[in-house]
């Protein structure tokens, strides 16, 4: 096992599978494929409501029935029941491309034109599929659609540009369409019966009769590309949406028959799939750009507008760090879009804004990626001034400008910050300073600048004298850094060399050559050592006060991509292009940890409390996060992990956490309660292992158990109570142990009320004490040895009652003696069942909080007599020693629980 564990992947919303929508009561969900797994969003906010778990291969296709989830990935088919895998359909021999719901079965489509069906509401009884269609050597399923009222037919559309119906109950051919001799990319049903909307590769949309087999109306996009997503509206306009491989999204008006309105922007890549809500105005879309989206006419003039949506990252991203004391990451990518992750709670991720893009790319006619700024290449962070001003500065690539933007807001800053050189070259490297008012900036060309980021004035550049252009370098600028006291600047060139500036002064104080090009810079402010790495694969660790080597690493066998010093300043983490993530232990001069994945890390950073470990890898669109177990753990000692010669392969963490962690088996807890029925309180059916219960009772019931002799000093009266005003007369009581207030009842007789202040508990045992509730539920639990209803009853006294009825229980006779039998002291035998319960309660880990409560007001009044009886002590031995392994248990798995609690607080996932 290594230090760092794969937990999750995150920013990732959808991919290039057609969605699938479902309303369950008032609510609509929309299921979505994230690569190896699924996910579901509430329609209401797109919130995240339940994540599946990781698939062996990428999903194909996807569909859903109430609480049934359908998947196709490679030959096979899982279903899923909530977020559990409930059955995996295999028997298809080649790759299923589509899915369909047809009433009670499922109807699936491979490559090779086979269409099975399945059962899924008897697929206990067998895993077979009751129905099999083979379809025509020359014929290569496209899409697959049921007409409305076509009992048991279907329509499937090829690539050859044919269509067909099928009988799937009888399994035959009963009809095929001439065609528009040209590949069928998709096809839906229309409100109006017989009529089918077909997209076609060739860029036409052709509403068609099937049933006289006649064309009503067709359209043709204006951009190039493929019809690749259509839907009709529901809610009485005769309007048709229509989604192409450029990512536009047309509407057409079926009743003028024309080109309605144009979505130019609607997305980045190919629309995947459009759907439109039942009886309303609301178009839902999804691309291939990671994102997913809201559409809703309300317009005057009936053009749609942006209602919600949800994306990341359309392209890799290139930077990543760690913001909000871990909380979030701010992320760029090569789609030009700087954003923010939130690692506890998915729905509060963004993307900066970048100042009405959509309306000055509208205005000037152009697309909305020309208006962007350019992909980020470096950026760095301050969370002092957050509140004040400005405090994030980025570098563009091939950009002469450097931009600030204001995270408070999530907007780009007003100030743009520009090195005043004769020649204008790329910003190339930038740092904030630790008190958040500066922002240096370095260019390819060498020069080094400060400006003010309150202001965005320049406040002096860095000359070294010795360079003949009077700039600080002769050549790029690979890195800056700055101090914790603003006394020195460190900057870093191409060439090998890195020099140090006076900071307020700007005067240069020393210099060293590293001998080979330097590729990277880090600096740890706390420590003050610079780690270094140069073309010949070596990591070099200086220290800039005196100003020598101190570490040397080796170990990475091509280009090293990022590195990061942990808050602490004792570890260094490194990442290459040879698919290793190796750690190294400052202080100890060694390698801890190395750790081998599939695809190359590109950029990473670790969490200010080393619980968290986020990366970037080569062509993939995510953001992946470690966990620390060494922190779960809480143990110091690395000597298993792994060393200079042992390599540890891991894959890469999945959108769900593995398959029976406890983050994961909480998560699935926390994520299905939205789509269950709300009108019954859900339960665990399973407690966590190895952790406790609480009982979610208010703090102050079982906080005042343990104070309650304060607080009855603090609220004794300080006058005598006054007698209180007599109930009517014809509503006489009687007196109650419970606290309960009982009325007369004029048809008992003496005779029952004798018989019902006699009766005896159960086991025959003779009780001299008055009959009560809490006695009652004790003893009929033990009798039927369920403690679940003593529990509900005692959690529902309050202090004061749940103090009275424990001290009922005490031994007032001291004189007799004290090996006298139970059977004479019925206090003592309910004493003893108290400690059994407490006993079980405590091993069973329920309750916890609330339990241990009640143990130190019950040996506050028992003590003493628990002391004096044999019998009684066996049994708080055993008691101590069920309560000490509990304890040792839960102390040991603090470390644990707290960091999963920290990324499963408020439901997410």
């Amino acid at each position: 096992m290594g230090i760092f564990e794969p937990f999750r992947a995150i920013g990732y919303i959808t991919t290039n599978v057609p969605f699938s929508v479902q309303r369950l009561g008032t609510e609509t969900f929309v299921t979505v494929s994230v690569g190896k797994a699924w996910q579901i969003y509430n329609c209401a906010k797109l919130s995240l409501v339940l994540v599946g778990p990781q698939l062996p291969k990428k999903i194909r296709a996807l569909t859903s029935y109430r609480e049934y989830t359908f998947a196709a990935y490679g030959s096979s088919i899982a279903v899923f029941k909530r977020a559990h895998q409930v059955a995996t359909w295999s028997r298809h021999g080649a790759k299923v491309n589509h899915l369909l719901l047809f009433g009670a079965h499922i109807l699936s489509v491979d490559v090779e034109g086979n269409i099975f069906t399945w059962a899924f509401k008897e697929m206990d009884k067998s895993l077979a599929p009751v129905g099999h269609v083979m379809l025509e050597d020359n014929f290569t399923p496209s899409c697959i659609m049921h007409p409305d009222t076509y009992l048991n037919k279907i329509i499937v559309g090829s690539q050859e540009g044919s269509l067909q119906l099928w009988n799937v109950s009888t399994k035959k051919k009963l009809y095929e369409f001439k065609g528009w001799k040209s590949s069928i990319s998709c096809c839906v049903s229309s409100p109006a019966l017989d009529v089918v909307g077909i997209g076609c590769a060739d860029g036409k949309i052709h509403v068609h009769n099937i049933r006289y087999d006649e064309e009503i109306v067709s359209f043709s996009h204006s951009t190039r590309g493929a019809v690749t997503a259509l839907s009709f509206r529901t809610d009485g306009q005769p309007l048709l949406a229509s989604g192409g491989s450029s990512g536009v999204i047309s509407i057409w008006n079926l009743e003028k028959r024309r080109l309605q309105s144009i979505i130019r922007e609607a997305h980045d890549c190919s629309i995947t799939s459009l759907h439109f809500f039942a009886n309303e105005p609301v178009l839902m879309s999804s691309s291939m750009d990671n994102s997913l989206k809201m559409w809703i006419f309300d317009t005057s003039d009936g053009d749609p507008r942006l209602l919600r949506f949800r994306s990341g990252h359309s392209a890799p991203p290139l930077c990543i760090k760690f913001y909000a004391n871990g909380r979030h990451i701010l992320s760029a990518g090569q789609d030009r879009a700087f954003r923010l992750f939130s690692v506890i709670q998915d729905q509060q991720s963004r993307e900066l804004s970048q100042r009405h893009v959509s309306k000055r790319a509208k205005k000037l006619r152009l697309k909305e990626e020309e208006i962007k700024l350019k992909p980020v290449i470096a950026f760095d962070v301050a969370e002092i001034r957050q509140r004040d001003w400005c405090n994030v500065v980025t570098c563009h690539r091939d950009t002469a400008q450097a931009y600030v933007w204001r995270l408070q807001n999530f907007v780009l800053g007003e100030h743009i910050l520009t090195p005043c050189t004769e020649n204008q070259t790329p910003v190339k490297a930038c740092t904030i300073s630790a008190c958040g008012n500066f922002a240096i900036l370095g260019t390819a060309g060498g020069w080094i600048e400060r400006f003010n980021l309150q202001s965005g004035i320049s406040r002096g550049s860095y000359l070294d004298a010795l360079e003949g252009k009077g700039a600080a370098h002769d050549g790029e600028v690979i890195g800056l850094a700055c101090d914790s006291t603003n006394t020195i600047m460190v900057s870093a060139g191409y060439h090998g060399d890195i020099k140090v500036w006076d900071f307020k002064g700007r005067e240069l104080k020393s210099r060293w050559e590293i001998g080979n090009s330097l590729v990277k810079i880090v600096y740890h402010r706390a420590n003050g050592l610079l780690a270094t790495v140069a073309d010949d694969l070596v990591i070099r660790l200086y220290d800039v006060i005196a100003l020598r080597m101190v570490r040397k690493f080796e170990g990475h066998t091509d280009r090293i991509t990022d590195m990061c010093f942990s808050d602490d300043g004792k570890w260094l983490l490194t990442s290459s292009m040879d698919g290793s993530l190796r750690i190294w232990d400052v202080i100890l001069a060694r390698q801890i940890d190395a750790l081998q994945v599939d695809v190359s890390i590109t950029a990473l950073s670790l969490s200010p409390n080393m619980d968290v470990l986020a990366t970037t890898h080569v062509d993939q669109n995510g953001v992946y996060l470690w966990v620390n177990q060494a922190m779960f753990s809480g143990s110091a000692n690395f000597e298993s992990y792994g060393s200079g010669n042992e390599v540890l392969s891991v894959k890469l963490p999945s959108v769900a956490p593995a398959e029976g962690s406890p983050e994961n088996d909480s998560e699935k807890a926390i994520l299905d309660a939205p789509l269950q029925d709300t009108s019954h309180s859900t339960k665990l059916d399973k407690q966590i292992p190895d952790l406790v219960t609480l009982s979610l009772l208010p703090k102050s019931q079982w906080q005042s158990l343990i104070n309650l002799d304060i607080i009855k000093a603090r609220n004794k009266p300080i006058e005598p109570p006054k007698k209180p005003e007599k109930a009517p007369f014809f509503l006489p009581s009687i007196p109650s142990l419970s606290g309960e207030i009982l009325f007369k009842s004029g048809k008992s007789s003496d005779k029952e009320k004798d018989t019902q202040a006699g009766e005896a508990l159960s086991n025959g045992k003779k009780s001299n004490l008055p009959p009560s509730q809490f006695l009652q539920y004790l003893q009929s639990s033990v009798d039927v040895g369920n403690f679940s209803a003593f529990t509900d009853y005692i959690k529902s006294l309050s202090p004061s009652a749940l103090d009275m009825e424990l001290r009922m229980l005490q031994v007032i006779d001291d004189d007799d003696d004290d090996d006298q039998e139970m059977d004479k002291r019925p206090e003592l035998y309910f004493i003893e069942l108290l400690l059994d319960y407490f006993e079980h309660e405590i091993s069973c880990r329920n309750n916890f909080e609330f339990i241990q409560a009640v143990i130190r007001l019950f040996l506050k009044i028992h003590g003493e007599t628990i002391r004096r009886q044999s019998k009684l002590q066996d049994k708080a031995r055993k008691l101590l020693e069920v309560q000490s392994a509990v304890w040792q248990r839960v102390d040991k798995l603090f470390q644990s629980t707290r960091c999963m609690v920290t990324f499963l607080s408020n439901s997410q996932f």
